[in-house]
């Protein structure tokens, strides 16, 4: 496969998974969450089943579509099974684990996807989520009990479903394409289309999502906001720092990999302690400082050089992950106990977009900057400065961007706590 076909295996998951989410979330709250959260994981895994043997690019592709499809009825849904499960005064140290094993997964993703890769190719990443995927569905249906369908009996609203899908599909794929002019075009196409959605929604009887959530609710308003800057201005750090340790620094992927995984180790590790607090105290209170602590470590990444020590990066690293283990737990908690349980769904299906959304604005900012500084070249020896230079800008964007999400974090008021 050709570069261009490449970067379609890991677009087309994305974008399948972003433009479901929502309607997902909404089919959960009529139908049932644990149903569509099963046959979430049964779609995941049976594609990737199909991953594992298909001999074509283009059905490699189709089948990456598919299990976009899955994931997004997974990750829909999941939270707002939890929020379900649990009564108020527990449900922060629960989504608190959520939020710890999703790091953790983000810190053994890259390892083991490299170990297997490299010993058993490819093909080997997807037979292993067939037999992950195999015991999560007979744990589903041996251990979780009931079903969850507070809006049970309302309509599908399939046309605001279609201008949603379409209108996320621009976005993401214009963001994928940046620094093309053409990305830029799709984008504003994309925000056209959010904007035809929010009208479609307040005038229907039976929206997917309720424009009063965003409108009258400024808790889940905010709190979204605060999610989707919070992971614009996070998600490439892991990517320039991998460049700056191999390209500035000499070290092989493996040794970077190590150095990286400061991060997610300390978000996985304090996150459920970060949700526990937010029980007890005002979780806007823990996300702020969570969005602040964040934003001091990117300051200190934005004065890194050539010649800057491990142990320097190391602490920038760890500075982040404690600011976003403070931030994410508790923001999610806010967002779910400020609606009822018919909106759960919807909820949960929002932030993930938030982040789907803002990790793809991220991406598409250090594009930006690369394209601007070093241009379309290989990143050589005689092209370090701007590389430096580029990277410095790109945290120095995250930072301002952080700085705001702390005023967005603060200005959603005290949580209203609902059952």
């Amino acid at each position: 496969m050709d570069a261009v076909l490449l970067g379609w295996v890991a677009t087309s998951y994305l974008l399948s998974a972003a433009i479901f989410l929502v309607p997902f979330g909404r089919i959960a709250d009529i139908y049932g969450r644990k149903r569509i959260f099963t046959y979430g994981i049964i779609i995941f895994t049976s594609t990737s089943l199909l991953l594992s043997i298909t001999g074509s690019a283009a059905m490699l592709i189709v089948f990456r579509v598919m299990q976009g499809i899955g994931a997004a009825m997974i990750f829909g849904t999941g939270v707002a099974m939890i929020t379900s499960a649990f009564p108020v005064g527990e449900r922060g140290r629960a989504l608190g684990i959520n939020v710890a094993t999703v790091y953790l997964g983000l810190s053994l993703g890259p390892l083991l996807g490299g170990l297997l890769t490299e010993n058993f190719g490819w093909r080997s990443i997807f037979i292993v989520n067939v037999a992950l995927g195999s015991v999560i569905i007979g744990l589903l249906y041996l251990k979780l009990k009931g079903d969850w369908a507070e809006a049970k009996g309302e309509k599908f609203d399939l046309v605001g479903s279609v201008i949603f899908g379409l209108a996320v599909a621009a976005t993401i794929y214009g963001l994928s394409i940046l620094p093309n002019v053409s990305g830029i075009f799709v984008i504003l196409v994309g925000i056209l289309g959010v904007l035809m959605f929010a009208k479609w929604e307040i005038n229907t009887p039976s929206p997917i999502l309720h424009m009063d959530l965003f409108l009258r609710n400024k808790i889940f308003a905010f709190s979204n906001l605060a999610a989707l800057i919070n992971y614009s201005a996070t998600f490439a750090v892991a990517f320039l720092l991998s460049l700056y340790l191999q390209y500035i620094k000499g070290y092989g992927p493996q040794t970077a990999g190590f150095i990286l995984v400061a991060m997610p180790v300390v978000q996985a590790i304090l996150s459920p302690a970060a949700g526990r607090l937010s029980d007890k105290i005002e979780p806007r209170i823990i996300a702020s400082i969570g969005m602040a602590l964040t934003t001091v470590g990117l300051v200190f990444l934005v004065f890194i050089k050539q010649d800057t020590g491990i142990i320097y990066i190391i602490f920038s690293l760890v500075i982040l992950g404690l600011g976003f283990a403070l931030f994410s737990s508790p923001n999610t908690n806010a967002v779910m106990s400020s609606v009822g349980k018919r909106s759960y769904g919807i909820a949960s299906a929002t932030i993930a977009t938030m982040r789907q959304i803002g990790m793809m604005l991220s991406m598409g900012i250090a594009m930006v900057l690369f394209a601007v500084y070093i241009g379309r070249v290989e990143i050589t020896t005689e092209y370090y400065p701007a590389f430096m230079t580029s990277i410095k800008v790109a945290f120095g964007i995250f930072t301002v961007l952080c700085a705001g999400g702390i005023f967005a974090s603060l200005a959603r008021g005290k949580t209203r706590l609902m059952e």
